[in-house]
């Protein structure tokens, strides 16, 4: 396993950073999910990431009683807010930053979290208010660094112009041979700033795995045959068309980022 830094925050994180949405705490039966966490280990990977909104809780929830009784200074864990706890709490409001920290902390068994992210940009808020909210968290010790999921370059923008606040490090968008939008101008915006980047997906929800044949049905077990949502936006014959002339485009350039299984 190889190690980077994550952005400018000083702290060391696994090429590969372990994920829990649709699994942990929902999909995956705890037996199963606590030895996917324990391979993790063993394979070298520290970085863990979770959200509050994965499986409302159940995902934290779950880490919390597997990794308690691990050196807190042996893994690095992330999780995320913004998406609806209940009809009341969501977004990025101030309130709602202190409220989920506390939350989720208590979820997770743990005192802080090494990187608090917003899950997605929250225009009901204003920037100023989420930026100084989410600074308060690292101040408070909570969090030992902050970043955003899905922020479009203004967005970013947008933060980075709020004077005397905790700057983000990190950056989690979806990016994969397929998708490939982050290259025009987040990651270089990014890159010029110290943020590092966590994508998502990196293998095209499975379909870059080679599961997906063209002509043929998704396997029974996999995601696109259980989830008919899923299914439609993969698409996998017509993914896989894609991928074909997407392989013979330049890749971005820059820093490798960290990917999230």
């Amino acid at each position: 396993m190889q190690f980077r830094q994550l952005g400018d925050s000083g702290i060391t994180v696994s090429d590969i950073c372990l994920g829990s949405w649709l699994t942990y705490g929902v999909g995956v039966d705890t037996a199963n999910a606590k030895a996917c966490i324990d391979r993790a280990f063993d394979e070298g990977i520290n970085f863990i990431d979770t959200a509050n909104i994965y499986g409302k809780g159940a995902a934290e929830s779950f880490l919390g009683d597997a990794l308690k009784d691990r050196k807190r200074d042996s893994y690095v864990l992330a999780t995320k807010l913004f998406f609806p706890m209940t009809d009341e709490d969501k977004g990025l409001s101030a309130k709602q930053i202190a409220k989920q920290i506390d939350a989720s902390l208590e979820r997770l068994q743990t005192d802080y979290v090494d990187l608090y992210q917003c899950h997605r940009y929250d225009d009901e808020t204003p920037i100023e208010e989420t930026m100084e909210a989410l600074s308060e968290v690292v101040r408070s010790g909570k969090a030992r660094a902050i970043g955003f999921s899905e922020w479009s370059p203004q967005n970013i923008r947008d933060a980075l112009a709020v004077p005397d606040i905790v700057k983000f490090v990190s950056s989690q968008p979806q990016y994969s041979l397929l998708w490939r939008e982050p290259e025009a101008e987040v990651i270089p915006l990014c890159e010029a700033n110290g943020i590092g980047q966590i994508v998502w997906s990196p293998l095209a929800q499975g379909v870059l795995s080679g599961k997906y044949l063209p002509g043929e049905q998704p396997p029974a077990d996999s995601r696109a045959a259980l989830d008919s949502t899923r299914a439609r936006r993969s698409a996998p014959s017509a993914l896989r068309t894609r991928a074909t002339a997407a392989s013979a485009a330049p890749a971005a350039a820059g820093s490798r980022p960290v990917v999230k299984m």
